[in-house]
Formats: C-alpha cells, sequence, structure tokens
C-alpha cells in the first residue's frame, strides 16, 4: 500500500481534538509518524456514525469536493474506530465519504483508532464544527452530543479526564469556550433539539426565528403539533411576543388549539423605528436657556407646520 503524506496545513484541527485523538499535544504530532496509521479501506465497510447531527447534501459545495477527489484524490484521512458488527464506523468524514462514492472511487484513506462512545462523539462533533457554514439543527444536536459526552467525562475519575475536562469548570461553561460562545447562547442552541423536526426544519429554512423557536421549544410535543396545524391553516408564523404568550399558556396547563388561534390571529405588532437625538445635539439649535420639555414642543410645531406645507 502506498504512503499517504498528511498535509496538517489542509485543515485545521483543534488543540483539544488533536490530543484526544493522536494523545499527543500539537507540537508532538508534526514529527509523529501518523502515516502507519493510515488504511486504505473499502466504502463498503465504513458505515455512518450513529445519531450523525450533521447533514451531507448534494449541493454546489459537494460537487466541488467530487472534482477535487476526482484530481487529487482525498488529501486529509478520514476518521474510523473498528465496528463490533463488522466494518467500520466513521467519526469524521462523512462528506468525504460520500464524494468518493460519487468519484465513483472504491477506497478511501481512513485513520482508524479504538476509542468509546464519548471519545468518538466528541472528535466527531469538533471536526465539523470546523465547517463554515451549519445550519441551526446541526450546531443544537452537535452541541447537545458533545456536551452529555463531556459530562460523563467529567463524572469519570480517569487521571487522563481530569487533564482534558479540568476540576473546577463546569461541562457547558468549557464547551462555550471552545466554541466561542456563552454559557447561554450554548444552552438556547441545546435547547431547540425539543422542537418536533419540522418546527425545526422552518427553523433551518430561516423561516422561524431562532428567539421564536426558543421559546416554542418548551411546548409539549403534542401542543407543538397543534400550533403547526394552526400555522398551515393560517400560512403563518408565530412571532416573539406570541411564541411567550403560547409558553406561557402552556406552562399554566391552559394551551389548547383554540387559544392557539386565538394568539396566532392576533395582529403583529409593526416594527416602528425610532429617531433619537440626545440633548446636546438639540441644544446646538435651541437657546440654552431651553428645557427639553421646551424643545421637544418647538420640534412638534415645527414639524407639524412643515406637514401642512407639503
Amino acid at each position: 500500500m502506498a504512503k499517504l503524506e498528511i498535509k496538517t496545513s489542509q485543515q485545521k484541527i483543534p488543540s483539544e481534538l488533536s490530543t484526544l485523538l493522536f494523545g499527543i499535544s500539537p507540537e508532538q504530532k508534526q514529527s509523529a509518524d501518523l502515516q502507519k496509521q493510515v488504511q486504505d479501506i473499502s466504502l463498503e465497510q465504513l458505515h455512518p456514525f450513529r445519531n450523525h447531527p450533521f447533514k451531507v447534501l448534494d449541493d454546489k459545495d459537494m460537487a466541488d469536493m467530487v472534482e477535487s477527489v476526482t484530481q487529487f484524490g482525498v488529501l486529509v484521512p478520514a476518521i474510523a474506530r473498528p465496528d463490533p458488527n463488522g466494518g467500520y464506523e466513521l467519526i469524521a468524514g462523512h462528506r468525504r465519504h460520500h464524494a468518493c462514492q460519487l468519484a465513483g472511487m472504491v477506497t478511501m484513506p481512513v485513520l482508524v483508532r479504538e476509542m468509546d462512545d464519548d471519545e468518538a462523539t466528541i472528535i466527531m462533533v469538533d471536526s465539523n464544527l470546523q465547517r463554515e457554514t451549519l445550519l441551526p439543527s446541526e450546531r443544537a444536536f452537535a452541541y447537545k452530543m458533545k456536551l452529555d459526552a463531556m459530562k460523563r467525562q467529567a463524572g469519570r475519575p480517569a487521571k487522563e479526564n481530569m487533564s482534558q475536562l479540568g476540576t473546577q469548570k463546569r461541562s457547558d461553561q468549557l464547551l462555550a469556550e471552545q466554541m466561542g460562545q456563552s454559557r447561554n447562547q450554548i444552552q438556547r442552541f441545546i435547547r431547540l433539539t425539543e422542537l418536533v423536526r419540522p418546527l425545526l426544519d422552518l427553523v433551518d429554512e430561516k423561516k422561524l426565528p431562532i428567539n421564536p423557536a426558543y421559546e416554542l421549544s418548551f411546548l409539549k410535543h403534542d401542543e407543538q403539533q397543534l400550533l403547526l396545524e394552526e400555522m398551515e391553516h393560517t400560512n403563518t408564523v408565530p412571532s416573539l411576543a406570541q411564541a411567550q404568550q403560547l409558553k406561557q399558556y402552556s406552562q399554566e396547563g391552559k394551551l389548547s388549539s383554540a387559544v392557539i388561534e386565538v394568539i396566532l390571529s392576533e395582529e403583529k405588532k409593526p416594527h416602528r423605528e425610532q429617531v433619537l437625538l440626545d440633548s446636546r445635539t438639540l441644544h446646538r439649535y435651541f437657546p440654552k436657556s431651553y428645557t427639553t420639555k421646551q424643545m421637544e414642543e418647538t420640534i412638534l410645531q415645527l414639524l407639524e407646520k412643515w406637514q401642512q406645507e407639503q
């Protein structure tokens, strides 16, 4: 089998992912002989990761990847672990695997490692979160899967786990720091996993904004189904205020089809833009003796006069 040169410049691997995957620091990895760990494996032997949250789409990016694979091959190996039922479970490289299939290839280079479910989950999420574009649903389920795995690891006394997760910070705080987001933002995304799939699809399609979707995630699933029916009937999407009303009625145990119909039929208040001028700016045009109220009254009089002259 021909050796495959791994060019780390082609894919940036986070420090924590490098340590988890290779058991060494990024600096040590540069000099490690990783070529011996890469195998050419049949595409048929590679199975998708269980509950993989990231979509593999036949879009323009995939077409570009197929063209690249056809011309240059797979430059960055996939990552997999042995499957007890035979073959290998893909951890990272689902899109590359699909591109190889479309390109008519039979095998692809794969780095095979033994790892437990939580290690595999964290590596799977980290390798995919480096992508430039992610759907809200992908980010939501990825955050949830990684946080659950981190919590389980944090509960283990293993020495290597202590070095990865630390002993002082909560798992969601560590995840937030790794993602460059606040804990609140991480939890808001994870909350979206409580939406029924049709509502989550609307979020992905940018037809339902994330803030109302977050409020709607507190509705029971049967209530969300009732809401979907009314949304389809009225061809409307709840505003943030309406979503908050629906959440309140749900928490009070009073949400029904009739209540949903009434709330969605309420006319949404139009967004009104405000023009704000501070007193320092206004005093440039009025005597210093004028109070704020006097300036306001004078401006209104001038506007009324201007309107009459139009």
